[in-house]
């Protein structure tokens, strides 16, 4: 049977994402690079991967995905007993599992929408040669720091966001915050202790630091 392959970007969020969930999991994998600036992603053959033109795809042998947090998912529970155990302790609990979700969902359609939008303004429009729009930072910053707050006050209670396990909730943020830790928005992150705190255990891990290379 193929092995594992992930086709997209290594500088993709997205993409990342999957990258970690796999390094967690010390899985043998194979990055397939896709040329963004070409715009391959919209182009087959990668459309016959994803219809819908972004990256990342995945395959696992016969197993054929889009979607990273789909991805990430598939990869937790295919490979549940190998490395880090991505999943609530008992994996089998409805209401343990339900708490790690609404952490998946709070996180993308809450926080991965504005950090992506800082991410663009602060790091990718430089790379582009484009200028960082101060009003569009300024009303996401704000929007984050509404959503850090409830992570606060969940952090004062838990270690992590899904409990005092890292599971994939804790899993899916660090990609963007990578990026945005070497930029002024980093103090939203720092001027709350248990976020930062956060932020500084799950970022230290082997796994985040393989996607640094």
């Amino acid at each position: 049977m193929a092995g594992i392959k992930v086709f997209g970007h290594a500088a993709s969020v997205s993409t990342r994402r999957v990258l970690l969930t796999l390094h967690e999991k010390n899985l043998d994998f194979e990055l397939v690079q896709v040329d963004l600036k070409n715009n391959e992603h919209k182009k087959e053959p990668f459309l016959s991967l994803n219809p819908f033109g972004k990256v990342p795809a995945f395959e696992d042998g016969d197993v054929k995905l889009f979607e990273s947090r789909a991805i990430t998912q598939y990869i937790a529970h295919r490979y549940e007993g190998q490395g880090t155990n991505l999943l609530q302790p008992d994996s089998k609990n409805l209401a343990h599992y339900a708490t790690m979700a609404i952490g998946m969902e709070v996180e993308a359609h809450h926080f991965d929408p504005v950090v992506s939008k800082l991410a663009w303004e602060h790091v990718f429009k430089l790379i582009y040669g484009l200028t960082t729009d101060q009003a569009v930072v300024a009303e996401e910053e704000a929007k984050l720091a509404k959503v850090l707050d409830v992570y606060e006050a969940r952090l004062k209670e838990f270690k992590y966001l899904a409990g005092d396990t890292f599971t994939l909730t804790d899993l899916h943020h660090i990609p963007a915050i990578q990026y945005l830790l070497d930029t002024p928005t980093k103090k939203l992150f720092t001027e709350r202790p248990r976020v930062n705190e956060w932020v500084a255990e799950i970022t230290k891990r082997p796994a985040s630091q393989k996607i640094l290379q």
